[in-house]
């Protein structure tokens, strides 16, 4: 019996097999991002990559990062299945974490890292939505709880992998994060019982002969595209926070505690944005749900342009900690740090409801895929932002924060004009 018809396995108001999929996120998550957090120190520090080279590395990487999803959805939906996927990834990922090991073998380590990131990812996230029956009002609030794993994750991987890597050697650091990805594959491994069977399995044997899209399906298939698009600029300034932002942190950002004692690895900054989504995530979860006593609550579209409103806003006080550093040389954390409370609450508002709403509105046959095409926007805007990076030695730092604030800014603006319209075409897609 399938997962979403099975009671039985509820477990605090969701089936089991969230927490299974919570589980296994939150440790490939912790390698990916632990990986992540050292990884332009490591470039410019070991490698000896001037910081333009490494910006755009850094960009190409996590661009690709989110390239492949579109083909390792595909995979799934037409040969293998989300579950294979899931585990071939796996593996692929911690091979590539255990090469970063070596210095001759970098490039191939990101390869790895990359083609087994596009296996994984997409196949992980649609299984989450594959727990619940189409019109079932848990769907939204269970991709928060799937998120808050992959927030868990990434708030203790630069705390371990970061210091490991600065302090030790960045070999450790990327050993850990590797042995992080096989704890996971193991979790993921032993709950398969829980999860719910992927479509291609249940129609293992038949001649499946699939009808044209309706005209509904197509509409809600360009609305998408549409989403895709303009949420590629909301992550070209929010991926700043693994680029440009960490070299703030380690140049700009004055880090000594207990009377100089003590300096604070600049990696840990990096575990911020996550330790805000952990706290604010029931918070506003309990928000929304309050605005939808009310018959407030915004729709799903509306958050992400809400998202992007904090993303933009997030960026103001770093205008004025760098023209405060042109002067002094350092300012002191808290700038750094509203700047990464802001950007993790927009990215509540605006990440995991697009993931929800792919799974909304992708027709079943091709929701994998389409996960693939909305991880492509994250491809686009990761690369794009690693270009932008590039800027980073070549104009004031107040006038690279002020870039960030327009492209976000018209990001909202961008999102809040189509919503009307993708409403009038499709209807209220949240009813």
């Amino acid at each position: 019996m399938d997962a979403i018809n099975n009671t039985s396995n509820d477990l605090f108001g969701h089936p089991k097999g969230l927490y299974i999929l919570f589980a296994t996120e939150m440790w490939e998550r912790f390698s990916f991002y632990g990986m992540r957090a050292i990884l332009v120190y490591y470039m410019m520090k070991q490698l000896m990559f001037t910081q333009g080279k490494a910006s755009n590395i850094y960009g190409l990487y996590t661009g690709f990062v989110y390239f492949t999803p579109f083909f390792g959805g595909i995979l799934a939906d037409k040969w293998f299945g989300q579950k294979k996927m899931v585990i071939i990834g796996g593996v692929i990922m911690a091979l590539g974490h255990f090469f970063m090991a070596f210095e001759s073998l970098f490039f191939p380590a990101l390869i790895c890292i990359i083609i087994g990131n596009g296996a994984l990812k997409p196949n992980i996230s649609t299984q989450v939505g594959s727990l619940y029956h189409e019109h079932d009002h848990r769907r939204d609030r269970a991709f928060n709880i799937f998120y808050l794993g992959i927030n868990v994750g990434a708030f203790l991987s630069p705390l371990i992998c970061g210091t490991l890597g600065e302090r030790y050697g960045w070999h450790y650091g990327f050993g850990a994060a590797g042995v992080g990805m096989l704890i996971g594959l193991v979790i993921y491994i032993w709950g398969q019982k829980y999860l719910a069977s992927d479509e291609i399995t249940k129609h293992r044997g038949e001649k499946i002969v699939h009808p044209p899209l309706t005209p509904e399906e197509k509409k809600r298939i360009w609305a998408l595209l549409a989403l895709c698009a303009l949420n590629i600029l909301f992550w070209i300034p929010y991926e700043q926070e693994g680029n440009t932002l960490s070299l703030w942190a380690d140049d700009y950002t004055r880090r000594t505690v207990l009377g100089g004692l003590w300096e604070i690895p600049a990696s840990w900054f990096q575990s911020v944005n996550s330790a805000v989504i952990f706290f604010m995530t029931p918070t506003l979860c309990a928000f929304w749900a309050w605005q939808s006593r009310k018959d407030k609550e915004p729709t799903s579209i509306a958050k992400m342009a809400i998202g992007c409103v904090f993303l933009a806003i997030c960026f103001v006080p770093m205008v004025f900690a760098a023209r405060i550093a042109a002067h002094t040389g350092k300012v002191a954390p808290w700038y750094l740090l509203s700047c990464i409370f802001l950007m993790a609450v927009g990215e509540l508002y605006l990440s995991p409801i697009g993931l929800s709403l792919v799974t909304k509105l992708a027709p079943p046959r091709f929701v994998s895929m389409l996960m693939g095409v909305w991880f492509m926007s994250y491809f686009a805007g990761n690369y794009i932002s690693g270009q932008v990076g590039g800027l980073w030695e070549q104009i004031p730092k107040s006038s690279f924060f002020m870039l960030q604030v327009g492209i976000a800014a018209l990001a909202a603006c961008l999102i809040f004009l189509v919503i009307k319209p993708i409403h009038r075409s499709i209807g209220n897609i949240d009813d």
